[in-house]
């Protein structure tokens, strides 16, 4: 894909969470955006304002109320749950707040888990696991258990993790909602580098705290719309 062309789209998602004896509630309401190529993407809104669920929806881990997603040109409304789980694994890769490590396997193996499915010999996937590790200052850490590290240490395991299977999009919710502003800023700078480095499209979402004005393009979300936008260098 080039540069201009969406990587990501929506068009007029909608999302309604019904719940019993309550009134029903509206995440999303007609978000219509794109996200190209290379890009890195900022989406900035207070709690509650719909932004997890956007990233959700973009990153296929749950399915619109109306509208559509569409990855690579081809709208995801008619995928099937195992065709949803394929793009996921092979195309996307996540970072959570909560690292969502593996705290019985090493920093190595956390990493490695991301490529079970993989076609690579063990030999190859240990080569890559560990270029990875060293971008990310880890690989004195390789045989480390996740508690043993710090916050930003187990923040950078799981961002390596989502990059070993060379995805095409990074999706990343609240990346540095758990540390201190100096971890965090570290964790930014690498968010940014792999971005300009390897071209993969980067979606980040956060509440505020995250320095978006290193983003290519910062979305605001309120209730569930889009209000405003922002483009690199202001």
């Amino acid at each position: 894909m080039t540069k201009n062309s969406p990587l990501i789209e929506t068009r007029n998602l909608v999302k309604v969470y019904f719940r019993k004896n309550s009134p029903p509630i509206k995440a999303l309401d007609g978000v219509n955006l794109e996200g190209f190529a290379g890009e890195f993407l900022t989406l900035v809104g207070r709690s509650g304002s719909g932004k997890t669920t956007l990233l959700n929806l973009i990153g296929a881990l749950d399915r619109p109320t109306s509208g559509e997603v569409l990855f690579e040109g081809k709208s995801l409304k008619d995928f099937s749950n195992q065709d949803l789980a394929m793009l996921r694994r092979e195309k996307i890769g996540f970072v959570f707040q909560t690292f969502n490590l593996l705290p019985s396997l090493t920093v190595l193996e956390n990493v490695e888990s991301a490529l079970i499915h993989s076609p690579m010999s063990k030999n190859e996937i240990t080569e890559k696991v560990t270029t990875l590790l060293e971008f990310f200052d880890l690989t004195d850490k390789s045989s480390m258990l996740p508690l043993e590290l710090s916050v930003g240490q187990q923040q950078k395991v799981a961002i390596a993790r989502a990059l070993v299977k060379n995805p095409v999009l990074i999706l990343a919710d609240e990346p540095t909602g758990e540390m201190d502003p100096i971890t965090g800023e570290e964790i930014v700078a690498k968010l940014v580098e792999l971005n300009r480095k390897s071209k993969v499209t980067t979606v980040v979402v956060s509440h505020g705290a995250f320095p978006y004005n290193q983003a290519d393009r910062t979305l605001f979300l309120k209730d569930g719309k889009i209000v405003s936008q922002k483009e690199a260098g202001y």
